[in-house]
């Protein structure tokens, strides 16, 4: 039986202190969401850079450090090809789906497929998105138990139960800008956490030259062999971690959607994107990977030191024990697995809300106040949690996390991952292929793992076939395939839709998804920000009023649709207000506002405001 670690209350006070800091922290936030559009959207209103660190924090999971050191343990440096498989796809991304999620204004990804065909194929999609969110929700739950487990010797369904309330309250009432905030600082504690970790798991076994001179030359192979082992190959992770995880997480992750569309503009998100992938990623990979490597070198040079019983998914927590040599910094780093967990899961709940609100709620009770369906959002924050928690039980059963989240995305996102790409890039795809999708692709991959040596085999590519788990990875490329080809035949054999119905919901029409956004033609006219001092005034119209010679700095013309932000830029945004222009004056250098963008943006007395033209 795996020991368990010895740690004193100095170790707890300081776990608890961070916990109690993410819930303060999500309690000041709370006083920001004034409307649904707050909770689920932060009001569009955030810079490139902050949603950057969210996003990092909510792909960063606690999970990842988990997961990643498992298998970094057994297989060395090509674990990172498990991680790094966002960059391939990642224009199709930029130009494809973000301008169209962000310029149409959908509420929810299901909400995409209700403009995009009808309302049937809307609950199709609204089943598999909550199925899809509740089971991560349920694997950050589980990763969670089980990095505490080898510290409080408690039952694991105890320490999820625990873990779970605390998760509920902190996103139940803090909502999507408490979400953002946090993970600022979050994002920068995962990163400079799993960092440390390298450090000092290099000074611990002896220095660089004994780390690497320890490891084998096969453990230091940067990819994969192509078809083996069975449970780690190639060709299974490319399919199971590159399309049907990562691209699955971008395209189709409602809680990572709502992180763009709460940014201030477009290209304000493809910045973010491109800076977290070129950038923030790589760095992210050795940050979740190397305790495994590390872990590997000390069972080499230190036998003495490295418990031989310790569990795959327990390698992280047992590392960072050994090496860390202080009870505080040991704390530290697994505060901040705990932020991992919160970052992950927060996003989420709150992803099922919007969902759940936006897609079942509003249509089922109409014409209440928002504050209405901004507490409605708050308590299915809290079922959600709650079912997520209960949901750990099932995910239990799989030998690691690793291959608990596998077959989860290989199983779960097909579906729509298919559905999504041949929306935005197909324009004949239409209903009846979107139907045959979603139940013509469900019903081939239920045939396919009942009869996996039948069905599964001819993609196998050599890969053996393992009795008790079989084609674990593989399986997401034969999933892909019959839910890609159900969509493609029927599509073939049936009329295309009409124009009018797929404008701007495709990349051949992005013209008229911004006419949509804005209300009219797109004014392209290049100009310059302005620095105005803001002045409120009693008006009709939610216009704002800038003078001629401001407008005519900024490219604008009357109509055009304008940003006006805190100057104070570390603020991110959070202090802002979309609007309209209206007729100019003759006071340069003021705007005039009203009281409800006063109170919208959140506006400071005597301090000064930039404003923007957006189109």
């Amino acid at each position: 039986m795996e020991p368990v670690i010895q740690t004193s209350n100095y170790f707890w006070m300081i776990l608890f202190g961070y916990f109690a800091m993410v819930l303060g922290f999500g309690s000041f936030f709370a006083r920001y969401n004034k409307t649904t559009q707050d909770f689920f959207f932060s009001g569009r209103r955030f810079s490139w850079w902050l949603v950057t660190m969210s996003i990092v924090a909510t792909g960063v999971g606690s999970h990842s450090f988990l997961k990643y050191s498992s298998k970094a343990y057994e297989h060395g440096f090509s674990s990172t090809m498990t991680y790094m498989n966002d960059w391939f796809f990642m224009p199709l991304f930029l130009f494809g789906w973000l301008p169209i999620v962000y310029y149409t204004k959908i509420r929810s990804i299901p909400d995409y497929f209700q403009r995009r065909f009808n309302s049937g194929v809307r609950i199709l999609a609204t089943i598999a998105i909550l199925g899809y969110m509740i089971g991560y929700i349920a694997i950050g739950f589980l990763t969670m138990g089980k990095t505490l487990e080898p510290l409080l010797g408690w039952d694991l369904y105890t320490i999820i139960f625990v873990v779970a309330i605390i998760s509920g309250v902190y996103i139940s009432f803090g909502g999507q800008t408490a979400v953002i905030f946090t993970d600022l600082a979050q994002g920068f504690i995962l990163l400079f956490a799993g960092v440390l970790v390298f450090i000092l798991g290099i000074k611990f076994v002896g220095g660089w030259s004994i780390f690497w001179n320890t490891l084998t030359p096969e453990f230091k192979l940067p990819l994969a062999h192509y078809n083996h082992p069975p449970n780690f190959n190639f060709v299974g992770i490319f399919w199971q971690d590159g399309v049907a995880g990562s691209v699955g997480f971008l395209f189709m992750n409602q809680g990572l959607i709502m992180r763009f569309m709460a940014c201030k503009s477009v290209n304000e998100g493809r910045k973010a994107a491109a800076f977290n992938v070129l950038v923030l990623l790589p760095i992210s990979t050795i940050a979740v990977s190397n305790a495994g490597w590390i872990g590997k070198a000390i069972s080499v040079v230190t036998p003495q030191a490295w418990n031989t019983t310790t569990k795959l998914d327990h390698v992280f927590t047992q590392v960072t024990y050994l090496i860390t040599g202080s009870e505080v910094v040991f704390a530290f780093v697994i505060a901040a697995v705990a932020a991992a967990l919160m970052s992950t899961v927060d996003t989420l709940i709150n992803a099922v809300a919007a969902v759940v609100i936006n897609d079942v709620y509003r249509p089922m009770v109409k014409k209440r106040n928002d504050r209405h369906y901004l507490q409605a959002a708050m308590i299915v924050s809290a079922l959600a949690t709650i079912l997520g928690a209960v949901s750990t039980i099932f995910f239990n059963n799989f030998p690691t996390l690793y291959e608990a989240h596998g077959f989860f995305h290989s199983t779960m996102t097909p579906p729509l991952v298919v559905a999504i790409f041949l929306g935005i890039f197909w324009k004949r795809y239409n209903t009846p292929a979107a139907v045959a999708t979603f139940l013509g692709g469900a019903v081939l991959m239920w045939i396919g793992s009942k009869y996996p040596q039948i069905f599964i085999s001819p993609f196998d590519h050599g890969i053996e076939f393992n009795l008790e788990r079989p084609y674990s990875y593989i399986r997401a490329l034969y999933n892909t395939l019959v839910c890609a080809g159900s969509g493609v035949i029927v599509g073939l054999l049936t009329s295309p839709m009409k124009d009018e119905k797929t404008d701007g919901l495709t990349v051949w029409s992005l013209d008229k998804a911004r006419e949509l956004f804005k209300g009219g033609t797109p004014n392209d006219l290049s100009g310059k920000p302005v620095e105005v001092i803001w002045k409120t005034v009693e008006k009709n119209k939610n216009e704002i009023c800038f003078s001629a010679r401001d407008m005519d700095t900024m490219g604008a013309m009357i109509g055009d649709l304008v940003y006006l932000c805190d100057k104070r830029k570390w603020l991110g945004g959070l202090k802002s207000v979309h609007s309209v222009y209206g007729e100019p004056h003759d006071m340069n250098g003021v705007v005039y506002i009203t009281n409800i963008h006063k109170e919208s943006g959140r506006f400071d007395e005597n301090i000064k405001l930039i404003a923007e033209k957006e189109m």
